[in-house]
């Protein structure tokens, strides 16, 4: 805490013992703390034509009490207005897209901004912080539209590559089956052991073509 005595149109900071005179002079208490406040919701039209609500907090500390009674009337009334300002100039300036995903830099920039404003009064603003943006309930069914239309797009791309990478692996194994037949009677083998453990009722066994071929005689060969 500080106090602040205002002497014939004089700021004067007290330290000790100090004599008022009444009438004439009137102290001051200045809080050298540090402050929070919120900043009301803001309507702002961002540079895409987008109706929003924003709403932020802002924590800052005189750093300098003479300043801050000499130069301004009602400092805390003031910076209230410079943030809500502020907040609507530097979002104004920003998309949509820039304002959901670059929060950080925004309120980065308007700390900056409030904190150069605010330096002749005594004022050093230390944070701010966007705390919610509220979109119209017609953007949040066109975004999640959007949202679902890219997920089915990419869930069609990761099948589209597998059945190609699938189909990649069958040309391979078709390929050494044509070159090794013995391959062939191993897959068929192999193919019969597992229908078997399945426990199945009714088994249909697949006959080669080269054995029926060998089963026709010559005159009943298709030409």
């Amino acid at each position: 805490m500080c106090w602040i005595a205002n002497h014939n149109c004089s700021v004067l900071k007290l330290l000790g013992i100090y004599f008022i005179l009444p009438f004439l002079d009137h102290a001051v208490t200045v809080d050298m703390r540090t402050i929070s406040f919120d900043i009301a919701p803001q309507e702002i039209l961002t540079k895409d034509s987008v109706t929003i609500m924003v709403d932020g907090v802002v924590y800052y500390r005189v750093w300098n009490a003479i300043l801050s009674v000499a130069n301004v009337l009602y400092m805390d009334p003031a910076t209230r207005l410079l943030a809500q300002t502020t907040l609507r100039n530097v979002l104004g300036t920003k998309d949509l897209a820039q304002i959901l995903s670059d929060r950080e830099e925004i309120a980065q920039s308007m700390q900056i901004t409030l904190d150069k404003a605010t330096d002749d009064w005594g004022i050093k603003v230390e944070l701010v912080e966007i705390k919610d943006v509220k979109l119209p309930q017609q953007l949040h069914r066109a975004m999640a539209a959007e949202a679902e239309a890219s997920r089915d797009a990419r869930a069609k791309v990761i099948a589209a590559e597998g059945e190609m990478n699938a189909s990649k692996a069958l040309q391979k194994a078709a390929a050494i089956i044509c070159e090794n037949p013995a391959a062939l009677q191993l897959r068929y083998l192999q193919t019969l052991t597992t229908i078997a453990a399945e426990k199945n009722s009714t088994i249909i066994f697949p006959v080669p073509l080269d054995i029926l071929h060998g089963l026709i005689s010559p005159k009943q060969e298709p030409r």
